[in-house]
């Protein structure tokens, strides 16, 4: 492992390049954060880059726009598009974390084309695991920025002024996907969705499997000790 290429933040060293997956509730948007704060790897979110480019009217932002507002889902061709839009040289290089992509066998297979074509090696797929009932909590305690879409929970992530988005002073609001009569439909859906994603990563040998129980900051010394193992990080334990 060569060490000394590698950006060095808080005492970790690494430019890990992973897909964070797992069933909604899992934690994947807190994780991939604290990756991102600790480690100085990107943080990319499918949402909020369909949110960035419907804002700026970009070509791509307005063919996503037309599937949003209908209600339809966006192809995968274009979800692809739009995320590998963003991986530039210097993303590639510091390390990424891609959360909520891919979400489909399809999507990861045009994900691995497009890498291939950069000449770029997907270090793993890592799946956050969690009981349905653990899920079942976390979504129903979720809040949401209506703004600019940050993360919050009212037992154990609560922002610093009730209701409003520390980020950008937004209000903060529960999702209809949040609402207890729905959660557990998604995530049957989820888990029969999933199975050939799973599938896919199990097949070339990249899919590590993540306790995500307990306080964030247990999970991300856990997710450490994944990818040190792994040989993807190098640095003191937490």
């Amino acid at each position: 492992m060569k060490a000394s290429s590698r950006p060095v933040v808080s005492g970790v060293v690494g430019n890990v390049r992973v897909v964070l997956l797992g069933p909604p509730g899992a934690g994947k948007g807190s994780l991939a954060s604290l990756w991102h704060e600790r480690l100085g790897v990107a943080h990319l979110s499918t949402g909020e880059m369909f949110r960035h480019e419907i804002a700026r009217g970009s070509a791509v932002g307005r063919r996503v726009q037309r599937y949003v507002s209908s209600g339809r889902l966006v192809p995968d061709a274009l979800v692809v598009q739009v995320m590998v839009g963003r991986l530039d040289a210097a993303t590639l290089a510091s390390g990424f974390v891609l959360d909520g992509f891919p979400r489909t066998a399809r999507q990861a297979a045009g994900f691995d084309r497009e890498l291939t074509r950069r000449k770029v090696t997907l270090d793993g797929a890592v799946y956050l695991t969690s009981p349905t009932p653990l899920l079942i909590r976390r979504l129903g305690g979720r809040r949401v920025c209506e703004a600019c879409g940050a993360n919050y929970h009212v037992r154990t992530m609560r922002p610093k002024r009730a209701g409003r988005c520390d980020r950008c002073g937004a209000k903060l609001v529960t999702r209809k996907d949040d609402q207890p009569a729905t959660i557990r439909k998604r995530l049957a859906i989820d888990t029969q969705a999933a199975a050939p994603l799973i599938a896919h990563y199990q097949r070339v040998r990249l899919l590590c499997r993540l306790d995500g129980r307990g306080h964030i900051e247990t999970v991300y010394r856990r997710s450490l000790r994944l990818l040190r193992r792994k040989g993807w990080v190098d640095g003191p334990e937490p």
